[in-house]
This record gives C-alpha cells, structure tokens and sequence, in this order.
C-alpha cells in the first residue's frame, strides 16, 4: 500500500514539472518574440532619428546656402519625431531605461518589492490604453484634414502615438504576465549591494 503510494506521488511530482516547464518555454517563447518586437522598434525609431536628422540638414543647407528652403522638410520632421519618440519610448518601457525612483525598492524585502513593480505596471498600461483611445479620436478628428506640404490626412500624425500605446500596453502586459507566472522579471531590483 505504501508502495503504490510512493508510486502515484513520484507521479503527480512529475506532471508537475512538465507543467512547469512547458508553461516555462511557453513564456520563454513570447519573451523571444517581443524581443524582436521591441528590437524592430527600436531599428525604425532609430531609422527615423537618422532621416530626421538628414532632412533638417537638407534644409539648413537649403535656406542658408541655397537661399531656397524646401517647404515639405519641416512637416516631415515632426512626423518623423513622433515615430521615434514613441516607438523608443514603448521600447524603454521595456527594457526599464525611463528615469525613475527606484532608490526605496533596494531597502524592502522581495515580495514588497514586486507589489510596487506591479503597481508600477499598472499605471503605465493603463497610460499606454490613454495614449491608444485619445490617440484614436484625435486621428480621427483630423483624418479629413490635409497636411499642406506633404499631402497627407492630418490624422497621420496621430498613429505613432497609437502604435507607441499599443506597445507600451504589450511590454507592460508582458512584464505582469511574467511576474505573475513566476518568471525573474524583478531580478535587477532583487539584487542587494552584496549579490553584486
């Protein structure tokens, strides 16, 4: 009777790694993908940084060498500055590079810890939804505009911001998931002057 005891118990413990394990790669797997997400992100916002950059240099040299400034430069400019603003903001959602005040979580225990990181979380997917829905009604709202110099609907300038709160909901949902499933999603914030 023992034995079959033993038996069923060595068992259920070892379903429950299994479980644990698939529910571990399945998470591992959706880490990797939004890895490449943010990475994509961040490749384009950079990109935009860059072909700003060329285009006021563009007219700088037009206006003051040329005598002629192009009337389209300034408009892309600004439309360029949107998508790399928020595409690099939803990415430093991400990877935690946004200033913060931290310095009080490397004096609690773990567990106070995560409740101020979840909260934390939660404010900042629920500022994510603000930027999608008020980003909706503002392209909305502008969509039949035209912007003059570069002949595109008005409402344009509103989809970084949509696409940037869609992102930073993603990263943060991504970070609540992983801590609740118990994945180390905290583990900087863990870490005490003698770990390191």
């Amino acid at each position: 009777m023992t034995g079959t005891g033993s038996t069923s118990g060595g068992a259920g413990t070892s379903a429950l790694p299994s479980r644990q394990s698939a529910s571990r790669r399945f998470w591992l797997g959706v880490e990797r993908l939004l890895s490449g997400v943010a990475r994509v992100a961040l490749w384009v916002s950079g990109a935009g940084l860059t072909l700003m950059t060329i285009i006021i240099a563009w007219q700088v040299f037009s206006r003051y060498v040329l005598n002629r400034s192009p009337s389209w430069t300034e408009a892309s400019a600004v439309l360029l500055m949107g998508w790399f603003i928020f595409l690099g903001a939803a990415v430093g959602v991400r990877e935690r590079t946004h200033l913060g005040f931290d310095v009080l979580l490397y004096f609690l225990p773990k567990p106070a810890k995560a409740v101020l990181r979840t909260i934390s979380d939660v404010v900042v997917l629920a500022f994510g939804g603000g930027m999608i829905v008020y980003g909706v009604q503002l392209a909305r709202l502008t969509w039949n505009t035209v912007m003059p110099s570069l002949l595109l609907p008005g409402g344009v300038s509103f989809l970084p911001v949509i696409l940037g709160g869609a992102l930073v909901c993603l990263f943060s949902l991504e970070r609540l998931a992983g801590r609740f499933a118990g994945l180390p999603v905290d583990v900087d914030i863990h870490a005490t002057g003698e770990e390191m």
